[in-house]
């Protein structure tokens, strides 16, 4: 179901595993439980791991780990993504240190290949223990609906120690990790809904980091205006409005592939390609939340800018956001940690970054957007933009408090001391006129001004100081 067909090649098939503990000797383990090997992927080279769960549980020892380890090895030296399919009990008990052993061989491979090749999950059964967590420090994870479970300790474990009663499902199926806990990159409904979803995603990925994502020609027009841009915004500031619309109308047409989209959604993330290329777009929700950046909201983009900037693949932003999203909840789970990711990983990255700011853009939360300030390469405004530390109205509480105060008229004063600052400070020629914005552009016209922009900055090289690496706030 992953390979074009009949290009599979399997590898070591006659493994053994070499326990002497309890029935080990007598047990015979086809494949060691687990099937890997190469073949190509919509053409490509790709290869794969699939745990048997028809053996010994497709439980994790020690040879089992090694083949594992065999394909993750050729995959760095070939440069080509590896797929990982977990169907298992987790860690062999029968092998005690040895499987541990191999577990953190194989953690080890994901750590070092990451930011190499792409590595890709996909959790079709069981995935329990400490074997969640190679999935986890991979990429992207892939879940079905009813079928795959990931979790620490299972619902009798949980029930021992805590005294909580929960299902499977419940504790660990695809839907809590694509809606609660950001696991679950890409929810499918059943397995060959899940295969084809990954080999979607493929046709957005270079294969590893020296290469560029393949470009396919597009039958969408480059320099197509769209009337609906002009009018999706409303006039009330704070009125809501969906900003896949906005996305939908720059992209090529059919192309936006989102990732995580059940999960803090008031952020959007997901490839797309423009002009047939691969890019990636981070763009602020105002449907939910107003936009605000909240702690899974950061957590999710820096998360994906990371990758991109990983693999070669250019940034679009698309800026509607009203600040860092306030209460106790947020404040005591740390989104001053969180929120700092973000503002990190727009600034470290080096490819091409691109932001149009649709709407609202306030303060600390305008700069991480991907503002100039943190290393945009190209940022348009809207005329329905407004950039601030604050909204006007709050603004206008702050500074004209005793003018309000003293008029004959406090709620028409209030007003006009409102539209006195969004003139004065808050409107994009504003930030145009000190460089910070690029141009105010027309919005029927954004996607052949961002396609003009990614043509123009395609051989962008820049470099950041010598060092082993930073240190994220994580």
């Amino acid at each position: 179901m992953l390979f074009d067909e009949g290009s599979f090649v399997e590898i070591d098939a006659f493994v053994k595993h070499r326990s002497n503990e309890f029935d080990m000797p007598e047990t015979e383990a086809p494949g060691e439980g687990v099937v890997v090997g190469y073949g190509s992927v919509n053409g490509r080279l790709v290869y794969a791991y699939a745990q048997d769960f028809t053996v010994i549980g497709g439980s994790l020892g020690e040879m089992h780990a090694a083949k594992i380890c065999k394909v993750m090895d050729m995959a760095m030296k070939m440069g080509a993504p590896i797929v990982g399919i977990s169907d298992s009990g987790g860690a062999r008990i029968q092998e005690g240190v040895d499987a541990l052993s191999g577990l953190g061989d194989i953690f080890y491979r994901n750590a070092i290949t990451s930011g190499v090749v792409p590595q890709i999950s996909i959790i079709l059964g069981p995935c329990a223990g400490c074997a969640v967590y190679s999935p986890a420090m991979s990429d992207f994870v892939f879940m079905v609906d009813k079928t795959s479970q990931m979790f620490t300790a299972g619902p009798q474990v949980i029930k021992g120690v805590t005294g909580e009663d929960v299902s499977f499902d419940e504790l660990g199926g695809a839907e809590t990790h694509a809606t609660k806990s950001g696991v679950c990159a890409v929810r499918c409904k059943d397995e060959e809904e899940c295969f084809a979803k990954v080999k979607e995603l493929f046709d957005y990925l270079p294969a590893n980091n020296l290469e560029m994502a393949p470009v396919y020609e597009s039958a969408d027009e480059i320099n197509r205006l769209s009337e609906t841009l002009s009018t999706v915004v409303p006039d009330e500031m704070g009125k809501a409005y969906d900003m896949k619309t906005v996305i939908g109308e720059v992209v090529d047409g059919g192309s936006f592939y989102e990732i995580f989209p059940q999960f803090a959604e008031n952020i959007i993330v997901g490839f797309a390609r423009m002009n047939g290329m691969a890019i990636g777009i981070v763009a602020n929700q105002p449907k939910t939340d107003d936009g605000a950046l909240s702690i899974d909201a950061a957590d999710k983009a820096a998360r994906f800018i990371r990758f991109c900037d990983s693999f070669n693949i250019p940034l679009v932003s698309f800026t509607d956001v009203p600040g860092f999203k306030i209460g106790t909840e947020q404040e005591y789970n740390g989104i001053i940690r969180h929120g700092a990711k973000i503002l990190y990983a727009f600034s470290e990255a080096t490819v091409p970054k691109i932001n149009v700011i649709v709407r609202k853009a306030y303060g600390g939360a305008y700069i991480a957007m991907n503002s100039k300030h943190i290393g945009a390469d190209m940022v348009f405004a809207w005329p329905s933009a407004q950039i601030a530390v604050m909204a006007p109205d709050g603004a206008a509480n702050i500074l004209f408090r005793k003018d309000v105060a003293s008029s004959d008229d406090p709620i028409a004063e209030r007003q006009n001391k409102i539209e006195e600052y969004a003139e004065r400070l808050a409107n994009p020629y504003v930030a145009a006129a000190r460089g910070y914005v690029d141009d105010v552009i027309e919005p029927d016209s954004t996607r052949p001004r961002i396609i003009s922009a990614l043509e123009m900055l395609f051989s962008k090289r820049e470099t950041r100081p010598a060092k082993k690496h930073g240190n994220i706030p994580l």
